[in-house]
């Protein structure tokens, strides 16, 4: 494996779409327009390639300096558990490091959460707090 980590610029979306469904993510595949639009209005984007194949994406949207959310992190199942997930969300929080709030939302699985806790973050409860959504 010959991984690169660089910026997603230019979106191609039979590639993306391959990624999202790869993990399930349906409901940004039945509506590729907004998806599209997403990309295009996000802060950051990195791709992870294996040669020219891409294998994982991290999104990130927000103001860059007092927060950003980490959107979308995606690595391609047969890729996953060989680190590029976290070399992914090592960088963004490289990048970022001086933003004073960095948040995500993410499956309630013990696989998740413990992957995020060992890159540093806390679940919401662990901070006395409380997290709001209102879906479409």
């Amino acid at each position: 494996m010959q991984l690169v980590v660089k910026g997603y610029s230019k979106y191609n979306e039979e590639e993306i779409l391959n990624l999202y469904k790869s993990v399930g993510w349906l409901n940004y595949t039945s509506n590729p327009a907004m998806l599209k639009n997403a990309y295009k209005n996000s802060l950051k984007i990195l791709g992870a390639y294996d040669a020219d194949k891409l294998v994982g994406i991290i999104r990130v949207v927000g103001d860059g300096y007092s927060i950003v959310y980490i959107q979308d992190m995606i690595v391609l199942p047969e890729y996953q558990r060989k680190g590029i997930g976290t070399l992914l969300l090592e960088k963004i929080l490289f990048e970022y490091k001086n933003v004073y709030q960095k948040v995500l939302m993410t499956d309630n699985t013990e696989k998740t959460i413990r992957f995020y806790k060992s890159a540093g973050f806390m679940a919401d409860t662990d901070i006395d707090s409380v997290a709001f959504l209102k879906i479409y």
